[in-house]
């Protein structure tokens, strides 16, 4: 059997599967199908400081091997969250990744300084694919110089021992250049990949299906994108360890992402149809490796990089 334990900056795992932020809330859903402990973490959906209603319904559209999703970050905001969400994940003994989302630095500093100290955070997600309201709606993600400001702020103000990645958004042109410089400015890694913004129409009504206009796209459709997302960032940044996830369902869909360079794999939109996937992911991955002769999760980190130059010669 593979040592199936990872390192994720200063903070060790158990074994390399979590949830995805968005698609389990903080996991007391999940946890009446399995034991949520038993996943290397729990990844919570993104919160903010106050309370959001979110954006207007139809929220989720079906596309083919997807889905496209507009939910609007919705949620009880960081005090309600702490009292009821995070106290419960404490409480059953999870380790728990909070991913964090604002409109404005100063709401991402905000909430770093709320996790600061609490000894249920094993780390925090930054999830910076929100619109900046100080740049007239972009995303932050989009645009190195905000991402830069987003992550140095909250790593400055966040418990050192609290390791603060990054999430990436695949709508950019390079992904390394935001990933380099979320990197100079103190990131200790990265979730990679967000949804990709999507828009269904509805051939009836002729109109758009979603009633936020456009949604984020994933499932299995993103997979290669996500695989290739990580080989980029890993190979521009091996020192700095990333967690992988996009259409992740089954033990060969998260290998696929530790070969590109995932210290780790979300499951997230699988749940909706199985939501016991992340546990057997966990089994089908363990055995996979075991098949494959690693030892340990480690030894398939990035091991498809191997050679990569000398095979692909210029294209590497």
């Amino acid at each position: 059997m593979a040592d199936l334990s990872t390192d994720l900056g200063t903070l060790t795992l158990p074994n390399p599967v979590l949830t995805a932020s968005g698609c389990a809330a903080a996991g007391r859903e999940l946890n009446q199908f399995f034991d949520v402990t038993q996943l290397g973490a729990v990844v919570t959906k993104s919160i903010m400081l106050r309370p959001r209603s979110g954006r207007a319904t139809p929220r989720m559209a079906e596309t083919p091997s997807g889905m496209l999703n507009s939910i609007g970050l919705q949620g009880p905001g960081i005090d309600a969250f702490l009292e009821h969400d995070l106290a419960w994940l404490a409480r059953a003994g999870a380790r728990t990744v909070v991913s964090i989302a604002g409109g404005h630095t100063d709401e991402y500093v905000a909430l770093a300084r709320r996790l600061y100290g609490n000894p249920a955070v094993s780390m925090i997600e930054v999830n910076i694919s929100c619109p900046n309201v100080e740049s007239r709606g972009q995303v932050f993600a989009c645009d190195a110089i905000a991402s830069s400001r987003v992550i140095g702020s909250v790593r400055r103000a966040a418990d050192p021992r609290q390791p603060v990645f990054a999430k990436l958004s695949p709508d950019v042109t390079d992904i390394t250049l935001i990933a380099r410089a979320c990197a100079d400015a103190g990131a200790d890694g990265f979730s990679l990949i967000n949804t990709l913004l999507g828009m269904v129409i509805d051939t009836d009504t002729m109109r758009p299906a979603l009633g936020g206009l456009t949604g984020g796209l994933s499932g299995p459709a993103v997979r290669p994108i996500a695989v290739r997302c990580i080989w980029q960032v890993k190979r521009a940044l091996p020192h700095l360890p990333i967690i992988g996830m996009g259409g992740v369902r089954s033990g060969l869909d998260a290998l696929q992402l530790l070969l590109a360079g995932a210290s780790a794999v979300s499951v997230g939109t699988a749940v909706f149809g199985d939501p016991s996937a992340p546990l057997r992911v966990l089994g089908e991955l363990d055995a996979a490796l075991d098949e494959r002769g690693f030892g340990s999760v480690a030894e398939a980190v990035g091991y498809a990089h191997r050679g990569a130059d000398e095979d692909l010669g210029v294209l590497a």
